[in-house]
């Protein structure tokens, strides 16, 4: 072989190598920077709508609902025996039947605890519900979600698939953050075993969030559809802890309130929605259970639009219920509480369907005595206005790397940052405001502690009280929360506590589910802004005139 020839041969050798190298390396890391990119990468809101000025007049409320069952279809999955009767698949023990042949088990995995908990059936079925208010020449839907959360990418995609001819100004989404639904967040659905640890993500079926994110837009485009006159009632009502929830972790500051609405046919009784803000994480069947179910906002909604059932019950309305989850972090849940049968004999502490019914139900008894209540005011002047900001945060741990490899809540901006969304809307003397996670209420309620001992030898930085700013111009003021987004809890900065020595004696749950110490400090200046920008532009009555 002549010198030439060999040359070009080692050329043609090393330009086939290249090109190997080039598959191989190059274009996964392309492939892997576009899934961190995120879909909507340049989606960004900032508006206020009517702008600062307008003198529309509020003329008569319109108000539509509807809703669309989100269970899942067990025929697309496989079914399973749980032959150690321990709620988890085991591979070599439990069988199943391969209903698409393809040798391996795909089971519908339960959010919220632990990894591989596939579910056996079904207790009650899951919902999107949505309400659309229409009034001086503005549209807003609100959507409830039955969901452990959602990422926001997936809550824009629904924005864009909704008709845009309908007139709609915003949308608003919340996940009312059951702990026994599908997970729709990617990481309790079980793909495998390794060095004995169950390997959440790889079993993730993104056909469910398709098909939740179909049905929304569906009862979006149906809820703007049912638009006709309304009147608006609301009522705020203190709900004692004891029996109902409790602040796991110190220190102990909590949302005592429980918000509500009755819209009727304008100038009749007739319900058309009721709707409940209320904070408690929906987890009162615990993590050995395997059906799937709303958990105790079931029994509240069925409590007020059907009644709940003696002894002591009360009449329902009529009507839909929509529950839109409160602030969670801190962290508000049913866990260990002692829940009371309303027939006064019997009391749940245990995890079980019981303990949710019950809860369930006595939510709907406070809210329907309330709502019946000298507690009620009507919304008589329900101009409304809405506000959303999309803004960046700095993640840190284990949520930014998930980020950065486009793993989880797809969307890396330089820095380490994820974008998410905070809206303000106000119908007449109410204001609504949402929080993209499970915000820690000493951020809106105050009482945030710096003691010896945190991480950061800092004082408390989301301050002032967003209270007072809500409430600065508003009648009844309450958070929304898992709004637009789900970006875990949302600690205080001056209140994180992962190394010793703890400030309360012993490391807390909280900060190992968070997005890292900048969140709650973030938010909170942003959402400060906002809310300013709101009261400027739309002041509404002073809370002092009533």
């Amino acid at each position: 072989m002549s010198n030439k020839e060999s040359f070009f041969r080692r050329h043609k050798i090393l330009t086939t190598l290249g090109v190997i190298v080039l598959v191989l390396i190059v274009v996964p890391m392309i492939w892997l920077q576009s899934r961190a990119r995120g879909p909507y990468h340049d989606y960004e809101l900032d508006f206020l709508i009517p702008a600062a000025g307008d003198t529309t007049p509020a003329g008569v409320l319109q108000v539509g609902v509807s809703r669309r069952d989100i269970t899942p279809n067990f025929d697309l999955y496989d079914s399973w025996t749980d032959v150690n009767n321990n709620g988890k698949y085991d591979e070599g023990i439990d069988t199943y039947v391969d209903r698409n042949g393809n040798g391996r088990f795909d089971g519908i995995w339960m959010a919220g605890f632990g990894t591989n908990r596939p579910a056996k059936g079904v207790n009650d079925p899951m919902w999107v519900r949505a309400i659309a208010l229409r009034n001086n020449g503005v549209t807003v839907v609100m959507v409830t979600i039955d969901s452990i959360g959602i990422y926001h990418n997936e809550y824009i995609r629904i924005r864009k698939m909704v008709n845009p001819n309908l007139g709609i100004d915003h949308i608003m989404f919340s996940a009312t953050h059951s702990h026994q639904v599908p997970d729709t967040m990617k990481i309790w659905s079980y793909g495998f075993r390794l060095f004995g640890l169950d390997i959440p993500y790889f079993g993730y079926d993104p056909r469910y969030m398709e098909f939740i994110q179909d049905m929304a837009r569906e009862a979006i485009e149906e809820a703007v559809a049912r638009l006709e006159p309304a009147d608006m009632y609301c009522a705020q009502v203190y709900i004692e802890p004891e029996g109902f929830v409790r602040d796991s972790r110190k220190p102990v500051v909590m949302d005592n309130n429980m918000y509500l609405f009755r819209f009727t046919k304008h100038e009749t009784d007739e319900t058309i929605a009721t709707l409940v803000n209320w904070g408690n994480h929906p987890e009162a069947l615990g993590s050995r259970n395997s059906y799937l179910t709303s958990d105790f906002p079931h029994w509240l909604r069925e409590g007020l639009e059907k009644g709940v059932p003696p002894p002591n019950g009360v009449e329902g309305f009529g009507g839909m219920c929509l529950y839109f989850q409160g602030m969670l972090g801190g962290l508000m849940t049913q866990l260990g509480v002692e829940v009371p049968h309303r027939d006064g004999v019997q009391k749940f502490k245990e995890d079980s369907f019981e303990k949710a019914e019950s809860l369930g139900y006595n939510c709907a008894i406070v809210a329907a005595h309330a709502l019946r209540s000298d507690l009620v005011w009507k919304n008589e002047n329900p101009k409304i206005a809405v506000a959303a900001k999309t803004y960046l945060c700095e993640m840190e741990g284990m949520f930014k790397w998930a980020i950065r490899l486009g793993l989880l809540h797809e969307g890396y901006y330089r820095g380490g940052k994820a974008k998410s969304e905070v809206n303000v809307i106000r119908i007449g003397d109410v204001i609504i405001l949402t929080t993209p996670g499970e915000l820690y209420p000493e951020v809106v309620e105050g009482g945030i502690e710096a003691l010896p001992g945190r991480d950061f030898e800092i004082p408390p930085i989301e301050v002032p009280p967003l209270r007072g700013v809500m409430e600065k111009h508003a009648r009844m003021a309450f958070v929304v929360g898992l709004g637009n987004d789900e970006i875990g809890y949302m600690v205080p900065k001056s209140q994180w506590d992962t190394k010793p020595p703890w400030v309360h004696g012993k490391r807390q749950y909280g900060e190992e589910n968070s997005g890292g110490p900048e969140i709650a400090a973030t938010y909170h200046r942003e959402a400060m802004g906002l809310l300013n920008r709101m009261n400027d532009a739309h002041p509404g009555t002073p809370n002092a005139a009533f």
